[in-house]
């Protein structure tokens, strides 16, 4: 039979555990797809150790847009909306008003995660300023210079980071690389199939999709390579489509558009939530070191990514059906490369 004590004690428990659910976190993240999916790992481990009722990330809607609903992250804001540049600032300058837009943004979180700025910092002090204005909160600013000789996936960085800068009694977790971080759900499943018939693919015929771009052009493998590659694959009876965004139709000439489109069918400018969909529905994609290629791989998609003058063991995609195959030579982007199609082509034939 339990005492009076150990009843207190349950509901001491019971109303500790109500207050840490209550709690929420933030992340700050300015950078691009890619960057944000690597945040994710992070996010997960904030509410898993920490107990917290909720993650938002603050950035660039167009890239986080995607991830509530889908994701462990509970919510999205604008960072376009946040007058962030103030917090730059010398400290000795730095002021705020009593009812400062500014304190209101972090008014709601117990912990925030800042990849803006450096730790040490100005913008750290003028943040951590702000956010203890309404209510006592932890700030963390992460570092995205690695140590040298660094061998770990950057995760581990931003989980060891996050343990040691909040003085937390915790084991570092490392990645689990099989994870599936984005789970698209029935809407985007539909979206893909729709965009399938508007290229005349019924959905049981699952293509492989190929994105032969990247944020940096010394990270693109040259386009004739993924040209042979499908070329290679019509040529076995699977299906191909080239996924051409903005930056792709920006930097490639128009031979080389008309190349693209007389070996494979092409979808282009779309919407990451349309992306998204279409990858939901592909039977394998092929990309460079990549927003994309991450967003492919989280999903779980069979994924074969080429890396070329970036690190793979630092910066591989997560997914549960991820190769990485990779090429130091310095024509990685200015030539064709036939070993490693074949290399590929094994892979995504086998």
């Amino acid at each position: 039979m339990r005492t009076k004590d150990d009843i207190l004690e349950l509901l001491r428990e019971k109303g500790a555990e109500m207050a840490r659910a209550a709690q929420r976190g933030v992340i700050l993240q300015p950078g691009a797809i890619g960057d944000c999916i690597l945040t994710l790992p992070l996010a997960q481990f904030m509410k898993d150790c920490l107990g917290l009722g909720g993650i938002d990330i603050l950035g660039h809607t167009e890239y986080t847009g995607i991830l509530p609903g889908r994701t462990c992250v509970d919510g999205i804001r604008s960072i376009d909306s946040v007058d962030s540049h103030r917090l730059f600032v010398e400290t000795k300058t730095f002021d705020l008003m009593d009812d400062d837009p500014l304190i209101n943004v972090f008014a709601d979180y117990a912990w925030i995660v800042t990849f803006l700025g450096e730790p040490d910092s100005d913008f750290e002090q003028n943040l951590i300023y702000t956010a203890n204005c309404s209510h006592s909160a932890e700030v963390i600013t992460m570092s995205v210079k690695l140590p040298k000789k660094f061998s770990a996936h950057i995760t581990d960085f931003y989980a060891h980071q996050f343990i040691d800068q909040g003085a937390l009694s915790l084991r570092p977790r490392r990645i689990r690389p099989d994870d599936v971080l984005i789970r698209a759900n029935e809407a985007d499943v539909n979206r893909g199939k729709e965009l399938l018939r508007e290229v005349d693919l019924d959905f049981s015929e699952r293509p492989v999709v190929i994105h032969p771009g990247s944020g940096g052009p010394k990270k693109c493998w040259h386009v004739d390579n993924f040209l042979a590659v499908a070329k290679e694959l019509g040529s076995k009876g699977i299906e191909v489509i080239f996924l051409l965004g903005p930056a792709e139709l920006e930097r490639f000439s128009d031979a080389t558009i008309k190349k693209i489109s007389e070996v494979a069918r092409c979808l282009t400018d779309l919407s990451l939530t349309e992306v998204l969909g279409f990858l939901s529905c592909a039977d394998g994609f092929v990309g460079n070191d990549s927003g994309i290629t991450h967003l492919a791989a989280a999903l779980g998609v069979r994924t074969l990514a080429v890396f070329g003058p970036t690190d793979p063991v630092v910066y591989r995609p997560i997914g549960p059906a991820v190769t990485v195959l990779t090429s130091s030579t310095a024509a990685f982007a200015k030539k064709p490369s036939a070993g490693l199609q074949q290399e590929l082509l094994e892979v995504l034939t086998a």
